[in-house]
């Protein structure tokens, strides 16, 4: 076993946390949250027929806030239901079962059943554990890391995805469009149809000292975009102006993140979000991010069409997998 799991130091402590889940007073959510306010997130209707609105209105969020959340997307509710309902499933399996996806040892991919992901300055534990595998496209899909039970695992993530590339889309064509470019190229130099939809399932299990930990620490996510389905246990927060905020979610809505890659490739028009997640007391916290991103030996860098004498590159080209690997490992880029 890789680790003992969040899950099952949450069952044993009734009254405290061990030690290293605790973390610094700059980062503990108790005293680093304006509390009482919630962050006025833009909310976007993408079933508005007015198709310039809505590349304004998503370009205008991903410049200011670099999130924003989506509504009338068209991924079916029951659709929705499904693919939660069985990656809690999955959590809910005897340990032993879950231990058959773990990651393995020493190994570079992050797919698997793991707890700790990357390396922390000061060596803190976020109080979470985490499912990641890849959804899309089907040659990048590694059956080693999709659950066998539930048994409708595999069925509720391929009706998931049949439904989000639509979402991926429209952003992608609004980002880009805004940019100046054609309506294909911000997604063609991320990938294009080997774009990778990267899932991760986060496990924030009942903590006695959430006003201590933190699910997942602050930071920006490394892909070009994030599209978050979360539960209805709130716990998201997005640094403004300096503060940590909470976003209260809207039922049935996507959470879409800017990521590091986009904010690259715009040369800084958009910018990859600074957020964090916090955990509750006496409830199970899920989340379902899906990044979206380059192939690992796709060197992605400022577009060549947005750089010039007078706008000249802010960011080095790099290897998304070099990108992500100095990132995770707090090397600097």
């Amino acid at each position: 076993m890789e680790t003992e799991r969040v899950q099952n130091i949450a069952s044993t402590f009734e009254e405290t946390i061990p030690e290293a889940f605790i973390r610094s007073e700059h980062e503990q959510p108790a005293i680093t949250t304006v509390h009482g306010v919630n962050l006025d997130v833009p909310v976007i209707d993408v079933s508005d027929p007015d198709e310039e609105k809505i590349t304004r209105l998503i370009a205008d969020a991903s410049r200011e806030w670099g999130m924003f959340q989506i509504v009338n997307h068209g991924i079916p509710s029951e659709v929705i239901s499904k693919f939660q309902s069985v990656g809690r499933a999955f959590f809910e399996l005897p340990q032993a079962e879950k231990e058959l996806y773990a990651k393995p040892p020493g190994a570079k991919s992050i797919e698997g059943y793991g707890t700790f992901l990357q390396k922390e300055v000061e060596g803190k534990k976020g109080w979470v554990d985490h499912l990641f595998h890849r959804i899309w496209p089907p040659p990048a899909i590694n059956n080693r890391f999709w659950p066998k039970n539930p048994p409708l695992y595999r069925e509720a993530n391929e009706e998931y995805v049949k439904y989000l590339h639509g979402v991926v889309d429209k952003l992608f064509k609004s980002l880009s469009l805004d940019l100046g470019l054609e309506e294909h190229e911000l997604k063609e130099a991320v990938g294009g149809d080997e774009l990778t939809y990267l899932l991760k399932i986060n496990y924030y299990p009942p903590c006695p000292r959430p006003d201590l930990a933190l699910g997942v620490v602050a930071h920006t996510d490394m892909c070009s975009i994030t599209i978050l389905l979360p539960n209805d246990i709130q716990g998201l927060q997005a640094c403004r102006d300096g503060q940590w905020y909470c976003v209260k979610y809207i039922p049935h809505a996507l959470v879409i993140h800017i990521g590091d890659q986009i904010e690259i490739l715009s040369n800084g028009k958009y910018k990859s979000v600074f957020h964090r997640t916090t955990v509750t007391k006496d409830k199970t916290r899920m989340s379902w991010p899906v990044f979206l991103e380059p192939p690992s030996d796709l060197a992605v860098g400022p577009h060549p069409k947005l750089v010039n004498e007078k706008n000249p590159p802010k960011y080095k080209t790099r290897n998304y997998g070099d990108y992500c690997y100095c990132k995770l490992n707090k090397i600097p880029q």
